[in-house]
């Protein structure tokens, strides 16, 4: 990979260390003399895991070590010639990294640690960062099974996601531990199945970001199965979700084919209900779409723009159909209909969201988990986008008796 920094996110067994030590030894190899640093959570971590594999990788690449556990350096030679030395430190205490510099550095499990001690071991790194070398990068591996949505996921997916221009400098690659399975004990696996629910399953085994809170609000949603890779239509009906905050709309725009929805797009952040209105005007009424939107029913109540407007009269007077109850329904039974349409018991996938055009909405829908009172958390900032889609959802489809007595909606 040409980027500077990169990192391998990888379940348990799948050769972490070993892939991380590899770049290592290239480091000696291509750049002599230029000091390389290894970082783990912890001193125990050096000690039992990479002192014993950078051996054996430093064999495979025509290298040979000497290892310095008092000064907990790692120096390596081809034949009798010095190559390089490897300094190995401790993040377990961030703030102590300092007082030297490299040119490569690999950060080993970084998502084991909190994520603030996570944010600042990385800067401290980045700091030591300081050959002068005609093209050298000065670059960071990092190998790490995934612990949830944690520090690596802010830095290398949600940070590009926000800023594009920085994907020509990070990198990432998933791995599993199948990817591995040929130098692993026959029943490893196996056994990881058995000690394991599903959802850890997935990090642990397939080293894949998935939300390993307790109690995830929507624990079935999956962005490879419940994506779609379709767009809105020339002239089809919108079916729009809307949550209101203060400065924090979101609107959802769904279409329903075939009986089932579609969410193909989002609005987030916006200002307030006449700047939504404008942008729903623009963007797809004034293109020949029917908008109807399913919105949080505590819009009756007198709007933040404007104390003598509420915000479904706003909605009302751009032109779009307000569907709306007197109140929203219960959470349970809302947050239950959507469940039902991710993952119902017959194993149907029925909602299906374009996961690149509503990138809020699916990480909301991964990480909203539930809050010490068993309901779903508002303090992390994932409540919006999955209120305002699940109050269109909850409508359409829900998990009421009633359903058989609702007159249909028009799509």
């Amino acid at each position: 990979m040409p980027h500077k920094f990169r990192a391998f996110i990888a379940g348990f067994g799948s050769g972490k260390t070993w892939v991380g030590g590899g770049a290592l030894c290239q480091h000696a190899w291509e750049w002599p003399k230029v000091n390389a640093g290894y970082f783990a959570p912890t001193y125990p971590q050096i000690r039992d895991i990479f002192y014993p594999t950078i051996e054996e990788v430093a064999h495979d690449w025509g290298l040979r070590t000497k290892i310095h556990e008092t000064n907990k350096e790692v120096y390596l030679f081809a034949g009798g010639q010095y190559r390089s030395t490897i300094l190995c430190r401790s993040m377990e205490k961030p703030g102590e990294i300092v007082g030297f510099k490299i040119g490569k550095a690999l950060i080993d499990e970084l998502d084991v640690m909190k994520s603030e001690k996570a944010a600042t071991a990385w800067r401290k790194i980045i700091a030591r960062m300081r050959y002068k070398v005609d093209g050298l990068k000065n670059g960071i591996d990092v190998t790490t099974t995934p612990e949830g949505f944690k520090f690596v996921y802010q830095q290398f997916v949600k940070q590009l996601r926000d800023k594009p221009s920085l994907r020509e400098m990070y990198g990432l690659i998933h791995a599993s531990t199948y990817d591995n399975e040929a130098n692993l004990p026959d029943d490893y696996i196996d056994s990881l199945r058995e000690s394991y629910p599903p959802q850890l399953i997935e990090a642990y085994l397939r080293g894949l970001f998935v939300n390993l809170a307790s109690g995830s609000v929507y624990p079935n949603f999956d962005r490879r199965l419940n994506h779609t890779d379709e767009q809105i239509r020339e002239g089809e009906v919108l079916h729009v979700g809307m949550d209101f905050n203060v400065l924090n709309m979101t609107a959802i725009i769904n279409t329903i084919r075939g009986g089932k929805p579609l969410s193909l797009a989002e609005l987030t952040k916006v200002r307030d209900t006449p700047t939504m209105a404008r942008m729903l005007k623009e963007r797809y009424q004034s293109k020949g779409h029917q908008v109807v939107i399913y919105p949080d029913a505590s819009g009756k109540n007198t709007s933040s723009k404007n104390a003598s407007e509420s915000d479904l009269s706003i909605l009302s007077q751009a032109g779009f159909q307000v569907i709306v109850d007197s109140i929203n329904p219960a959470v349970k039974d809302r947050v239950n209909a959507v469940n039902a349409l991710i993952l119902n018991d017959k194993g149907e996938r029925r909602w299906l969201v374009n996961t690149s055009n509503c990138p809020t909405l699916t990480e909301s829908i991964e990480q909203q988990a539930y809050d010490k009172n068993g309901e779903p958390d508002k303090e992390a900032g994932h409540d919006h986008a999955p209120d305002a889609v699940g109050y269109m959802l909850a409508k359409r489809w829900p998990i009421a008796e009633r359903v058989a007595r609702q007159s249909p909606l028009r799509t």
